[in-house]
This record gives structure tokens, sequence and C-alpha cells, in this order.
């Protein structure tokens, strides 16, 4: 009988020893509209609480494109003051850029358009979505 309690509390031990996950979000942006840009970052900020507050990490990358791309134009974007603060605070977190809208708006504008600093161009914004969950990434589109 002893035996069995103190493999009981072995087992219990085991359980309260349990390694931390690591969880890989990929947020999707494709819409120039405030709301929508607010609430994505809304949900980074509450995906990463949530996470913390249960022992576990968490990575997360924002992609935007199309008319979304505005979201890290200077000037034009209702959010930059937030995307600045968040990419202090949160070492979770990164921001991609979609190089074929990129490379669209720049044309129209007769020059390259600036983007804020905390935004990586990738190739495609559709094909790094496509990348990001095949790398386990989990998708959410606010």
């Amino acid at each position: 009988m002893k035996e069995l309690a103190l493999a009981g509390l072995l087992a219990l031990g085991t359980v309260a020893v349990a390694k931390a996950e690591t969880h890989h979000i990929a947020l999707h942006v494709n819409q120039n509209d405030a709301q929508v840009m607010n609430m994505a970052l809304n949900n980074v900020v509450n995906l990463t609480n949530y996470y913390k507050d249960h022992g576990d990490d968490v990575v997360v990358e924002v992609v935007a494109y199309g008319p979304g791309l505005v979201m890290y134009i200077p000037g034009k974007s209702p959010v930059a003051d937030r995307i600045a603060t968040m990419s202090l605070e949160m070492e979770n977190l990164s921001f991609s850029a979609c190089g074929n809208t990129y490379a669209k708006m720049s044309a129209k504008a007769g020059h390259d358009i600036a983007l804020l600093d905390e935004a990586k161009i990738v190739p495609s914004g559709v094909v790094r979505l496509i990348e990001l969950q095949e790398r386990g990434f989990s998708y959410i589109r606010p």
C-alpha cells in the first residue's frame, strides 16, 4: 500500500512539472479598416496575456497585404503608435508586409513608399500565411 501511495505522489509531481508549450499564431489583416487593425492588435495582447497567465509562450506574426498594408504606412496607419509600443513591449511579436502589395503601391505612388520600421517585407503576404500554417502556426483573421 505504501508503494502505491508513493507512486501516486510521484505521478502528481510529474503533472505539476508539465513543460510549458509555445503557441504559434499568424494574424491576417487585409482591410484598410481601423477597427479591424485594432481588433488584430487586441487579439495579440489578449492571446499573449492568456498564454502567459497559463505558463506558456506564444509567438505571433501579423501579416498585412492588399488594403491592409496601410496598417504599416507612416502617416496613414491608424495604429502606428500601438505597433511601435507593442514592438517595444512584446518580444514575441513581428509584423510582415506583403512585397507584392508594396510594389504595386510604390509603382502607383511613383516612388518607394515608406513603411513603419517594425514591418519587414516578405515576398507575398498570402504565401507567408501559407508558409506559417505549414510550419504549424494557427491562423486567425479578425
